[in-house]
């Protein structure tokens, strides 16, 4: 049975062209690239030249992009980096709708370090106020920190607006911006964040793999200390073969953001339709206004979204009940709750993110099959119509 990959936001298959850059690298050219001779050498020019293919695609300089390990530790450098070049200011503002590499860090200081912190929150359409965030900023803020695109739901915020709200107020603007990059242009040269952090294996290179950008002239503090890797900056043997594999991707994605906003956003258009029109009772979760092309959030009410993952998987479909991160919990979805959607709708949530790999075909199969799924789940569902109201999930 062919698998039908629509789980993307969640980890991205590893593109063709990406493994072929990166094979002669694990058993030919396995040098180490701090090395003083030639073997080694060659493979710090390929580092070099995944730098310049990175700063490309961010619109910064390639001095500007420190290679690491993953989104989350972008993330947690970024933001200890920003409190620990500032131990005279102990305010956080962020999200309530933020990935764990986030809020789990904020939250983190909170208890063990007594920072405080500001969620800011989202309306039913996960959008955020912006007059609630110029409010929030105090004069001991150190850091704001806001997602560029939601994991869950798509919905990309303001960071354009957000980043110059902070320049203004002179307060540094971190944002994770792991789902963004190949689907959302933006260039760092226009765009004033301070951090901004990727992860190779939501765009179709490697796990294992991520890069954060930090501004020239921002005061920086090491989250790993040891060897003077990265200038410094990451200590530890380079991932060389992550690292050439993200640069390449990196070029290839730059090249396909027209087809991600065209083709792979009709792909997602004709789901989230087709869904809509074949099966009552159904919401989308996240402004259309502003998403990302790829993702769609969808509820469907008296049903258990773990059982509609079941009976996909049978096809062959896969397909997350959100975050990836947290699909293993009973628990209703952080950003759902946050939204107010109600209960009946928010445990039947199932999140669709496409890439440029999918087909219609695969888009069509879904469309004939899950359906039939969720009538046959709402026969036996304890949840049906009829039963009463179904309260915001604040739980």
């Amino acid at each position: 049975m062919p698998v039908i990959y629509m789980d993307n936001n969640a980890t991205t298959k590893v593109d063709p062209a990406v493994l072929e850059e990166m094979l002669p690298y694990f058993s030919e050219q396995y040098g180490n690239p701090s090395s003083m001779h030639t073997f080694g050498g060659q493979v710090g020019r390929k580092l070099s030249e995944a730098r310049e293919r990175v700063a490309q695609a961010f619109g910064c300089t390639p001095g500007e992009v420190i290679f690491n390990a993953c989104g989350t530790e972008g993330d947690n450098t970024a933001i200890r980096s920003a409190l620990g070049s500032q131990p005279e200011k102990r305010h956080i503002i962020t999200t309530r709708v933020e990935h764990p590499a986030v809020l789990n860090v904020v939250k983190h200081l909170e208890k063990k370090w007594g920072y405080e912190a500001t969620y800011l929150g989202v309306d039913e359409q996960g959008r955020l106020d912006l007059d609630e965030l110029k409010d929030s900023i105090r004069h001991d803020t150190a850091l704001i920190s806001v997602m560029y695109a939601n994991n869950e739901t798509g919905v990309v915020y303001p960071i354009q607006e957000i980043a110059e709200i902070a320049k203004e107020r002179g307060v540094l603007m971190h944002t994770d911006a792991v789902q963004v990059l190949g689907k959302v242009p933006f260039d760092l040269k226009t765009l004033p964040v301070d951090f901004l952090a990727v992860s190779g294996h939501k765009v179709h290179a490697p796990k294992g793999v991520g890069a954060l950008f930090v501004r020239k002239g921002v005061q920086f503090r090491p989250f790993m200390m040891g060897g003077h890797q990265e200038h410094g900056r990451r200590a530890g043997t380079e991932n060389t073969t992550g690292i050439i594999g993200l640069g390449k991707a990196c070029e290839i994605a730059m090249g396909n953001i027209g087809h991600e906003n065209s083709v792979v956003k009709g792909l997602r258009d004709k789901l989230e339709k087709g869904l809509v029109a074949a099966v009552p009772d159904v919401r989308i979760n996240g402004t259309k206004d502003s998403r990302l092309p790829n993702t769609t959030n969808v509820s469907f009410q008296y049903v258990e979204g773990e059982s509609i993952l079941l009976m996909l998987d049978a096809f062959g479909v896969c397909a997350s009940s959100g975050s990836a991160c947290t699909s293993g919990s009973l628990e209703p979805s952080h950003v759902l709750r946050a939204m107010g959607v109600p209960f009946t709708f928010a445990h039947g949530s199932i999140r669709f993110s496409l890439s440029r790999f999918n087909t219609e075909a695969e888009v069509d199969l879904v469309l004939a099959e899950l359906p039939k799924i969720i009538a046959r789940l709402r026969e036996i569902s304890p949840f049906k119509r009829g039963e009463g109201e179904a309260p915001a999930c604040t739980c």
